[in-house]
C-alpha cells in the first residue's frame, strides 16, 4: 500500500508552489489498483511553508508528493518527514497516478522546474505577466 498526495489548490488539476497549497488530493494505491481517493484541505498555518520541522501535519504518514512545482529546500523539508517528493509537468491527477504506476510519469527536477518559469520565490515572475507574491493568476498556464 502506498499514499499519494497531489497538490490541487484548485481540486482539479495538479498544481506548483507546493509549499504554499492548501488542498490536496489523497490516493491510496494498492499495486496498480487506486483503493482510496480523499481531499485534504489545511488551514493557512499547516502548509508546509508555514509548519515547523517535529510539528505534526495533516499529511504525515503519505508516502509521495507529487506537485507542479516546489523548491529544492521543501524537497528537503519533506524528506526529513519521510516524504518522497515529485515535480511533474502531468496535470491531471488521475492520469498522474496511471503514468506513476505504468513508472512513465514525466518528473522534472526542482532546478528546472525553477529554469522552466525563469524565477525563484521573491523577486518578479518573468512568465509574461507581473503579479504581486502569493496573487494567482488566471487562465494562464505558469501554475501561479
Amino acid at each position: 500500500m502506498t499514499l499519494v498526495a497531489l497538490t490541487t489548490q484548485n481540486r482539479t488539476t495538479i498544481t506548483g508552489h507546493a509549499g504554499m497549497c492548501r488542498n490536496f488530493m489523497v490516493f491510496k494505491l494498492d499495486g496498480p489498483e487506486v483503493t482510496q481517493q480523499r481531499v485534504v484541505e489545511l488551514k493557512p498555518e499547516q502548509s508546509f511553508h508555514e509548519i515547523a520541522d517535529g510539528m505534526p501535519h495533516p499529511l504525515d504518514g503519505i508516502d509521495l508528493l507529487i506537485s507542479g512545482g516546489m523548491g529544492a529546500g521543501l524537497q528537503q523539508k519533506l524528506a526529513r518527514r519521510g516524504i518522497e517528493s515529485l515535480i511533474t509537468s502531468e496535470t491531471d491527477p488521475l492520469r498522474a497516478l496511471t503514468l506513476l504506476v505504468q513508472g512513465a510519469l514525466p518528473v522534472l527536477s526542482s532546478a528546472a522546474h525553477a529554469q522552466h518559469h525563469d524565477h525563484e520565490h521573491g523577486h518578479a515572475h518573468e512568465h509574461g505577466h507581473p503579479h504581486a507574491e502569493g496573487q494567482r493568476c488566471a487562465g494562464c498556464r505558469c501554475g501561479h
